[in-house]
């Protein structure tokens, strides 16, 4: 019986460890370097989660048209270090976001940077590609 416990908890280790492993992914992966964007618009949340967090935001395009997207950032911890509080992105502010979109022509995005309305400028994290000004992720 003891036996069986151990083998269960061992699996339930693997299990464990393999799935935020499976789930953290290189750059190259999901972005494409060639695909720059430049997002200007407004927060409709902000999602503090791991491994990486996710800010949406609604974009008006060329035909006026309002389009959400994600933008993927760094995890909760890595912007805290790099000056961001809980309270420092909320729905309706205005931000712009440059970053890289998504190879499958999504809405979504990898924030390299944000700017707030007042002119502030924040890092969303080192999610630059290997040879392009930073290590992979």
């Amino acid at each position: 019986m003891k036996h069986m416990l151990c083998v269960g908890f061992a699996l339930a280790a693997v299990i464990a460890i393999a799935v935020p492993l499976r789930a953290h992914h290189a750059f190259a992966a999901e972005f494409d370097i060639d695909k720059p964007i430049n997002l200007r618009g407004t927060v409709t949340v902000m999602e503090w989660v791991n491994p990486h967090s996710w800010i949406h935001i609604d974009v008006k395009g060329v035909d006026r048209a309002v389009v959400n997207w994600m933008v993927e950032g760094g995890s909760p911890n890595q912007l805290m270090r790099l000056g961001f509080t809980k309270n420092a992105i909320l729905p309706g502010m205005e931000i712009v976001v440059d970053g890289y979109q998504a190879k499958d022509g999504t809405n979504k995005a990898v924030g390299r940077s944000l700017m707030f309305a007042d002119g502030r400028k924040f890092l969303l994290g080192n999610m630059e590609p290997a040879g392009r000004g930073g290590p992979q992720r």
